[in-house]
């Protein structure tokens, strides 16, 4: 990922992620409700449901509206049943972009997600079109002038698959899904707390896009996220 600014992506991201703060917790109850109908209510035996509630504290969801929502998808209270779904495309200049949904009408999603492509000058691609060019793994990212050597040696002994850092000295933690739990709870009880910690799909190389394609790519990616069904967005432009 040479040759563009790491952090200064990610905090782009971040930032236009800050802006649509209001969409935080209906992606976040349904996140909750798939772990927990998929795993069952138990914190301690559901690594995923346990992500899920954290992101829940960290956008001060209240307690009772998790476990509420925990009750529903367990079978405790009447709720709507979500499934997940997968749509892969392209954006600008062949941009790989793939889209993650929650949904109980993947009619209407699809409809959607389809429309937003065609409007703003992307494609919809068939499934494992573009998902190949990412990698499911946990990813924890550190600014620049954190300390290289005590990052690599916490993360390496905790169970990482790698420490990785870029030409802006921003430090990438990558793991695999299964350990990314055990090495960021490794990390911050050696007082290292990452600026973005999550389980992702991780381009493995990155198309530099800039003025009116840029711009053009950042509206397609904007559409699709204020779609109330999608819940992550992945591409692999650098915007």
């Amino acid at each position: 990922m040479a040759g563009h600014s790491k952090w200064a992506n990610i905090q782009h991201r971040k930032g236009r992620q800050d802006e649509k703060r209001g969409k935080v917790w209906t992606r976040v109850i349904r996140e909750i409700m798939v772990a927990a109908r998929q795993g069952g209510g138990d914190l301690s035996a559901n690594p995923r449901l346990r992500l899920a509630v954290d992101k829940a504290k960290a956008a001060n969801m209240p307690a009772d509206t998790i476990k509420r929502n925990i009750d529903k998808a367990t079978g405790n209270l009447e709720g709507v049943s979500y499934e997940e779904i997968r749509y892969e495309g392209y954006g600008v200049n062949g941009a790989a972009i793939v889209i993650d949904t929650m949904t109980d009408n993947k009619v209407r999603t699809v409809a959607e997600v389809r429309h937003a492509f065609s409007k703003y000058g992307g494609s919809m691609g068939t499934a494992g079109s573009v998902a190949f060019q990412f990698k499911h793994c946990g990813q924890l990212l550190f600014a620049p002038g954190t300390s290289e050597d005590k990052v690599m040696e916490v993360a390496l002994e905790a169970g990482a698959e790698d420490v990785v850092t870029h030409d802006d000295g921003a430090i990438e933690v990558l793991t695999a899904p299964s350990e990314f739990e055990a090495v960021k709870n490794a990390l911050e009880a050696a007082g290292l707390v990452a600026e973005l910690a999550e389980v992702t799909m991780r381009p493995e190389n990155m198309i530099e896009l800039s003025g009116d394609d840029a711009a053009k790519m950042q509206k397609i990616l904007d559409v699709l996220e204020d779609l109330d069904d999608v819940q992550d967005v992945y591409h692999n432009a650098a915007l």
